[in-house]
């Protein structure tokens, strides 16, 4: 599990591609290192990886196909910064919202608006997960937790202080950008719930107490 807190972001420093396989080689800081062992999960854009191996400050990562093609690793070449944040530890503060490293959809950046203080980006909103992203609701957009400021339609915003633009890679993110999205789970869990309990016409009349009325 995760928290949408990207604790920094790091260039790969290798791709080595295969047939719907690649493996990600990144050099990590030694705070980063801490504890880190093989078979570790870490998240990268917001999706789940775990360590392949370790040597010194090299931390590489295997990727299948599926991934690939679900995110935007699969078009991450060697230099590209990806967000970075290790697993949560039962004790962690949690800073964010809970995530599973599960990514379900890459959305790209329509509009960038940049002041002084402060960064909006909008963003695509996909018909499959309409019902998911809601105004002032939780989403994890590359790993980085955040609010959605705005919906409108088929499109939502973030604002983004300049702690997220200067740790994360949205400080650099260009309009057409592909970027990896996870919706909240609670959210979902409640949202699939509820429309699976309307749908069923005996749990709908027990809600609105019309069961055994003529």
């Amino acid at each position: 599990m995760f928290t949408g807190i990207v604790q920094t972001r790091l260039a790969v420093a290798q791709v080595d591609k295969q047939q719907d396989f690649a493996t990600f080689t990144l050099l990590f800081p030694e705070a980063l290192r801490q504890g880190l062992q093989t078979g570790a999960s870490v998240a990268l854009n917001g999706t789940c990886l775990t360590v392949r191996a370790l040597d010194g400050a090299a931390v590489s990562f295997d990727a299948i196909g599926q991934t690939l093609a679900v995110t935007n690793l699969g078009s991450v070449t060697a230099g590209d910064e990806v967000n970075i944040e290790r697993a949560a530890r039962i004790g962690d503060e949690i800073g964010g919202h809970l995530l599973s490293g599960h990514v379900m959809a890459q959305v790209r950046i329509l509009e960038r608006r940049e002041s002084a203080n402060n960064l909006v980006l909008w963003f695509e909103r996909p018909a499959a997960l309409l019902p998911y992203l809601l105004d002032k609701g939780y989403v994890a957009l590359n790993g980085c937790s955040l609010t959605i400021a705005e919906v409108a339609g088929d499109r939502f915003s973030v604002h983004l202080i300049p702690e997220t633009r200067e740790v994360t890679t949205f400080g650099s993110a260009a309009v057409g950008d592909a970027i990896n999205l996870e919706v909240d789970p609670q959210t979902q869990a409640v949202v699939d719930t509820v429309t699976r309990m309307l749908a069923d016409p005996a749990v709908l009349s027990q809600l609105t107490g019309t069961a055994g009325k003529s």
